[in-house]
């Protein structure tokens, strides 16, 4: 055997997953099978179909010996699937999350944000619709955990069970309005030791309408005026302006953060560490500034200034870009994987081959990535970098 072959942190983690095949009939190793599935997505295959009909081209059958051992040839079609099926889809998504934390450090204040995504064509007439909440790092704009539920209603009970996975001292953790909940700022605060804003809606009780008051009469007051001449460090009442600009559009942020709470007297012991709130107000125009359009959201934070709300604030927008790419690039709402065990794998698939593409700013650094799949399924030798990247490197 090659010296060359299951070499890389990627088999070091995975190339002992429990398998589940009936022994006497197994023709082809596990890992085998997972190599041949990673790298058919990696060059731009999502359906088994598709997958195993570009494995068994004998150009890439060539290719694939140099990184694993196929004693048997290509595994047949019903192989693959069957294969990929039977594994237990919670001990691959903790393998990819050791493997995330193994290879990779989160700065201190690096943010992560939690939401959840549907996998629309992974419904089926015997199987709930898919639901896959993930954690993004913005450091790095890789995934580093993701956990599944029947549907977006259960985010709330899936969250917790992504969190305890994680890794995050330090850091800052975003999420939309299913987030805002005392027991999950309660674990993000104690457990994970990490810090949280949170944007609200009317789903938190009266808390969404007691922050938009808050709000509502310091303007009436003229406290937002006098803020804006004034904004001293020492002001428990701050301001933050930014500017975005690209496309022909044009974004105008202005953040008010507040961390003086007392108006919500005992309250402000529910929630952990709850420390200050913001307005967050959003005026966007393209070319023409009479035709804005507006856009106000409040939110819940534990940090203490607000440079550190905005840019956390502002770069929750990346996990929804993520969720944007996994349609775009791997067809997440088409594909037709309903049985559950393999939509649950393939979803912890796409987001490795997801983290491949995003970080490989070498070769291609200005392609998109569909379009780095295309040159992988094409050119042996940038699919020689990509795979090095996944199997070595991170």
């Amino acid at each position: 055997m090659s010296n060359d072959r299951y070499q890389g942190t990627f088999f070091e983690y995975f190339s002992d997953l429990q398998d589940n095949r009936q022994e006497g009939k197994v023709y082809h190793r596990l890992t085998d099978i997972l190599f041949i599935v990673v790298s058919g997505v990696l060059c731009g295959y999502y359906e088994w179909d598709d997958i195993y009909t570009w494995a068994k081209v004998p150009a890439n059958g060539e290719w694939f010996e140099k990184y694993i051992t196929l004693m048997n040839g290509i595994p047949s079609l019903s192989t693959i699937k069957r294969g990929f099926s039977l594994i237990q889809p919670q001990e691959f998504l903790t393998r990819f999350i050791d493997w995330m934390s193994g290879t990779i450090t989160l700065p201190n204040k690096d943010i992560v944000s939690v939401d959840g995504k549907t996998s629309r064509g992974s419904k089926g007439n015997d199987h709930k619709v898919l639901h896959i909440v993930s954690a993004l790092c913005h450091s790095h704009g890789l995934v580093v955990g993701q956990t599944k539920t029947d549907e977006k209603s259960n985010e709330i009970t899936a969250i917790p069970v992504l969190l305890e996975q994680l890794m995050i001292k330090g850091c800052i953790v975003t999420m939309d309005a299913m987030g805002a909940q005392k027991k999950i700022l309660e674990q993000i605060v104690d457990k994970n030791k990490a810090d949280y804003v949170v944007n609200l809606k009317g789903n938190q009780g009266t808390l969404h309408k007691e922050v938009q008051n808050y709000f509502v009469e310091a303007e009436q007051a003229g406290k937002r005026a006098a803020i804006e001449e004034r904004n001293s460090e020492e002001s428990t009442f701050k301001v933050l302006h930014t500017v975005d600009q690209g496309h022909g559009r044009i974004e105008k942020r202005t953040y008010y953060y507040s961390t003086d709470l007392d108006w919500m007297g005992d309250a402000q012991g529910d929630w952990a560490k709850l420390t200050g709130v913001s307005d967050k107000r959003k005026v966007a125009f393209i070319a023409d500034p009479t035709k804005t359009t507006t856009e106000t959201a409040y939110y819940i934070s534990s940090v203490d200034n607000v440079t550190d709300f905005a840019t956390a604030a502002r770069k929750h927008w990346g996990i929804e870009s993520m969720h944007w790419s996994l349609d775009v690039t791997f067809g997440d709402d088409r594909n037709q994987t309903r049985e559950t065990a393999a939509a649950q794998n393939l979803a912890v698939v796409k987001r490795m081959v997801f983290n491949v593409l995003k970080n490989e700013t070498k070769i291609q650094p200005k392609t998109s990535k569909p379009n780095k799949r295309v040159i992988a399924a094409a050119d042996v030798n940038y699919r020689d970098h990509l795979i090095n990247m996944a199997f070595h490197q991170m």
